[in-house]
């Protein structure tokens, strides 16, 4: 089934900044051909490298970090750090020396 034509520029696709219409046209039916059980694997498997890389970043960032403190960081990036503080109490401690005091703020700093 192909995908009818998307608004947007002739030179590039809708969702893709850096790709042309076509190859996004070929994205997208190609997904569509995917069972549920490739694409669920397809997300669990990007979502997976997405922490890993995130993670990694956590690491570089703060060499002498123990696992749990990478553990608070990586949480305060996915969930923000008003959910991190009420999920894990300990992470305050984090959170404040790392001067973070609203949502968003700690993101940028984890």
């Amino acid at each position: 089934m192909a995908v009818p034509d998307l608004p947007g520029s002739p030179e590039r696709g809708v969702l893709s900044a850096d790709s042309s219409p076509t190859v996004e046209r070929l994205q997208i039916d190609a997904w569509r051909r995917m069972s549920p059980v490739h694409k669920a694997r397809t997300v669990d498997g990007l979502t997976r490298t997405a922490q890993v890389l995130a993670l990694a970043g956590i690491r570089r960032r703060h060499p002498g970090a123990s696992e749990r403190e990478c553990f608070l960081r990586l949480s305060v990036l996915k969930l923000g750090s008003e959910a991190t503080r009420r999920l894990h109490p300990d992470a305050a401690t984090l959170l404040e020396s790392s001067g973070s005091s609203g949502p968003g703020t700690a993101a940028t700093r984890v």
